[in-house]
């Protein structure tokens, strides 16, 4: 497994993209039952305030920097360089090393409009991709029954990988609780599919790389995005900032 290396109260894995891919697809031919987050700095906020949440990232397998912020922290406290590793970008390279090691994945998540634009382009574009099975749940939390019916339903479809976009911390700590339920590696992407499905646009590389990508979100959603990306990202900065004061680097 890759090493963890903490930044404020989170471990956050190592490595380089490729070396991520590989373990997640070691992690899915296992069947380990296992999960991987995509921690930007919202997460890592999270984590800080509600210990239930930071207990979730601490027994995840992988946590992967998906902020730019959060690769460049690892760099501040580890001295070491950190890439980036966001969900948008290993979601379509996942699914190509899918087809490539004949390896099935499942989507589970979101809305069946999002799914099936997701579903459409991987067949059009991998039509070797063995696409077991794609689910979206109701908006709402489900009962006993219904749960049990979506791990069934998953299990007996017996994907290699598990896609999950319940929107974050939702499909984090759903991945959490299922975990030792369902045989796959579950990988919480969220935002990635609406990217995948192409109904959404990211941003120039060159943006990305100045940290633009936050503005961009908070200009297509401002209402429901404004006080994470204002406020969380200013406390995140807050916090660092205490940290790196105080000498407190973590392991």
């Amino acid at each position: 497994m890759l090493p963890k290396r903490r930044v404020l109260d989170a471990g956050i894995s190592t490595g380089s993209p490729s070396e991520f891919v590989d373990t997640i697809l070691q992690l899915g031919a296992a069947r380990s039952s296992a999960y991987v987050c995509f921690a930007n700095v919202h997460m890592l906020v999270e984590a800080h305030k509600d210990p239930s949440f930071r207990k979730v990232l601490d027994e995840a397998n992988l946590v992967t920097p998906d902020g730019s912020p959060v690769a460049a922290a690892v760099g501040w406290f580890h001295k070491e360089k950190q890439p980036r590793v966001a969900g948008m970008d290993l979601l379509p390279v996942l699914l190509v090393e899918a087809a490539r090691r004949n390896q099935s994945v499942y989507f589970y998540g979101t809305t069946n409009e999002v799914l099936q634009a997701i579903t459409k382009r991987a067949q059009q574009e991998l039509p070797s991709l063995r696409i077991v099975g794609a689910y979206s749940p109701p908006f709402r939390p489900l009962t006993p029954e219904e749960d049990a019916a979506d791990v069934a339903a998953i299990n007996a479809a017996d994907p290699d990988l598990l896609f999950v976009a319940l929107g974050c911390p939702r499909q984090e700590r759903w991945m959490a609780n299922h975990q030792h339920q369902i045989k796959a590696c579950m990988l919480g992407v969220g935002q990635a599919f609406l990217v995948y499905a192409g109904l959404e646009q990211r941003l120039p590389v060159w943006a990305r790389k100045l940290w633009l990508e936050w503005a961009y979100r908070l200009w297509l959603e401002p209402r429901r995005l404004w006080r994470r990306y204002l406020v969380t990202n200013s406390h995140f900065v807050y916090l660092m900032a205490r940290k790196k004061l105080t000498g407190g680097i973590g392991s």
